[in-house]
């Protein structure tokens, strides 16, 4: 194998030449190793990491507990095949996520390898569960880049342009948010007129919404509209769907964004953080909806990679009350700091939002944008961003094991590099 090169550019020319252009990159560097909320390139820069892996790190970068899981459970086997033969990691991981997710009633759970193959199979239960053909999803929410969880992405660049024809009984509903004019109840009438006009509630298999928004902006969806959601979807017989692939495993405080609710979805679905790195996600539910397709049905040839379930289970032993109480303290850190860019610059910044550790600023939309130059300013000063919403918004997903002093430290960095933009 040839040996890696030393040079963020060198490396850059190697990946434009051997690697499709669609595979968009934030930062032009290479990175050679991580450390808790720490990742060094391979010209030995340090960034504070306030990306983990798009929101995938949330116990951070070479846990120990999770390298030794991963090395205990390689040195035995690395792969059979769930639906060949069983193993103990999976059904031990489905018992373990069959407890947390939130609601009395029984659960059960299916391990996949992607978030979207989590959505497409959430969307596939449903529909068996139920025997109708629609969905409907939210509008700036994101699924995934598959077909199916592609055409219930909201967000149309970059994912979905030229992708298409999509799946057909897919309908998108505003998502409540006051600061682009979708109230409660603007949204409520808007998803009752889509009933009405476009897809009826006896076809309508499922709703599918992120507790917070992810790609869309971190917005977390207002207690009084998900209440309204549930009660619909229980009179209408329509099972609510959960996205907490991004919100999940401790990243607002709770192991599942819907715990700050009193809302219990019919279906979760899961990835990100939920294996410390490896390739693992779920859908977790009731268990009645979950039994529904047959024998063969559901599965995958990797779906819950031995290797990956070793890791989430250690990953979940570390999400104890207090891993749940310092995401709530860095998410107030976080939410303070952006607070005081917002107070020194009110005509720049329209909103400062979140729930727990996922915290975002937006930025008012001009024809100048700033969020990439806060971005590439940030990272010359050893901070990693990453931006959602339409380019304006920067969004936070640092590992919830930082301490405070490199916190401290990379909010400084990203304060001083939005100061050097606004005024430059």
């Amino acid at each position: 194998m040839q040996a890696l090169r030393t040079h963020n550019a060198e490396i850059a020319r190697r990946r434009a030449a051997s690697v499709p252009r669609g595979v968009g990159c934030v930062h032009p560097i290479a990175i050679a190793r991580g450390e808790g909320a720490m990742l060094w390139d391979v010209e030995g820069h340090s960034y504070v990491d306030f990306v983990g892996g798009i929101g995938v790190m949330n116990a951070g970068h070479a846990n120990p507990a999770i390298v030794a899981a991963i090395a205990d459970q390689a040195r035995a086997f690395t792969h059979v095949s769930f639906q060949v033969a069983s193993y103990e990691p999976y059904v031990a991981l489905a018992e373990a996520l069959n407890r947390l997710a939130p609601g009395t009633a029984p659960k059960k759970t299916l391990l996949l390898s992607t978030g979207a193959e989590a959505t497409e199979n959430a969307v596939k239960i449903a529909r068996h569960a139920t025997g109708r053909p629609g969905v409907i999803a939210f509008q700036h929410g994101y699924h995934g880049r598959t077909l199916l969880a592609l055409s219930m992405t909201g967000k149309n660049a970059p994912y979905k342009q030229n992708y298409g024809p999509f799946c057909t009984e897919i309908a998108h509903a505003p998502f409540p948010h006051e600061l682009h004019g979708w109230s409660v109840e603007r949204a409520l009438d808007a998803l009752d007129e889509l009933f009405a006009s476009t897809l009826a509630p006896e076809r309508t298999a499922a709703i599918i919404i992120e507790p917070v928004l992810g790609e869309g902006g971190f917005v977390p969806v207002p207690r009084a509209y998900l209440e309204a959601l549930r009660e619909r979807c229980t009179r209408e017989g329509i099972l609510l769907i959960c996205d907490e692939i991004q919100s999940g495993f401790g990243r607002t405080g709770a192991f599942f964004a819907t715990e700050h609710y009193a809302v219990e979805p019919d279906l979760i679905t899961t990835a990100k953080s939920l294996a410390g790195g490896m390739p693992l996600a779920a859908v977790v539910g009731r268990a009645d909806v979950m039994d529904a397709p047959g024998p063969g049905g559901l599965g995958g040839t990797y779906a819950g990679n031995p290797v990956a379930c070793a890791a989430a289970l250690a990953t979940i032993e570390l999400m104890d009350a207090a891993f749940f109480v310092r995401a709530q303290a860095i998410g107030a850190r976080v939410r303070a700091a952006f607070e005081a860019v917002a107070a020194r610059y009110p005509q720049a910044v329209a909103e400062v939002r979140g729930l727990g550790a996922m915290i975002a600023i937006e930025f008012v939309r001009g024809h100048d944008p700033v969020v990439p130059r806060i971005v590439a300013e940030a990272r010359e000063r050893g901070v990693l961003l990453m931006p959602a919403g339409e380019g304006n918004v920067i969004r936070t997903l640092v590992p919830l094991v930082i301490d405070d002093p490199t916190l401290d430290r990379a909010l400084d960095a990203i304060a001083t590099a939005i100061d050097h933009v606004l005024v430059s």
